[in-house]
């Protein structure tokens, strides 16, 4: 989906969510804020040497990951949609053999794990707010049905969000308990994306675009009211 379409779907569901909830009434934001979803357990306990945003080569070395490579991309913007310059991307996923860059997941499974895959990568936007990261499609593990990437949004120093990508229309998704605790349709729509054909690639890559919105701060709604 490209940035115009996401902007204009964000658009309507913001109107939507203005109009139909009123959780979100008064106070809604032009753009909806990303949901803010767990970090989960394996946010590596140990980050990698290399951090780039390509996990699907580590260092020098030239052998790939194994997986359907994904090029990542999409902007951070704050709820008005201006870009968010110096925003620290960071994600971080289990590789295709569903074993994650954690010792309490890769030690059990070192046998399964593979070493070629980077398992987490960061990136700091620019003036224009986009990120980009060479990753690849995510699959399901035991416990977790729906294949999803973890990401988190910090700036100087300040988390902004941690919250999850997953995969529009993915059959997991509905037997997925985290997925499942989003009750608002909206909050699930702004969590997926599609991962498609990338044009013109002789690999069979995938491509998604993935916006994430940062909502006001509860002191700042509280300014807004006051």
């Amino acid at each position: 989906m490209s940035h115009s379409l996401q902007h204009n779907r964000r658009l309507f569901l913001g109107a939507l969510g203005a109009g139909l909830f009123t959780t979100r009434g008064a106070f809604a934001e032009q753009l909806l804020a990303s949901p803010a979803l767990t970090e989960g357990p394996f946010y590596p306990d140990q980050l990698p040497l290399d951090r780039d945003n390509d996990l699907i080569i580590i260092n020098d070395s030239l052998t790939p990951a194994v997986g359907e490579i994904t090029h990542l991309t999409g902007k951070i913007l704050d709820a008005s949609g201006k870009p968010l310059k110096d925003a620290l991307v960071e994600i971080w996923q289990c590789d295709a053999n569903a074993v994650y860059l954690h010792t309490a997941d890769s030690g059990p499974k070192k046998d399964q794990q593979d070493k070629n895959f980077q398992g987490y990568g960061a990136f700091t936007t620019g003036s224009t707010g986009e990120y980009r990261f060479r990753t690849i499609k995510p699959v399901p593990y035991p416990g977790r049905p729906s294949p999803h990437i973890h990401v988190k949004v910090s700036q100087k120093g300040r988390e902004l969000v941690t919250t999850q990508l997953f995969i529009r229309d993915h059959a997991g998704n509905l037997q997925d308990g985290v997925f499942l605790g989003l009750r608002d349709i909206l909050d699930r729509e702004l969590v997926v994306s599609d991962f498609e054909p990338m044009k013109n690639s002789k690999m069979g890559e995938l491509a998604c675009e993935w916006d994430v919105v940062i909502g006001r701060t509860p002191d700042e709604r509280e300014f807004e009211r006051s």
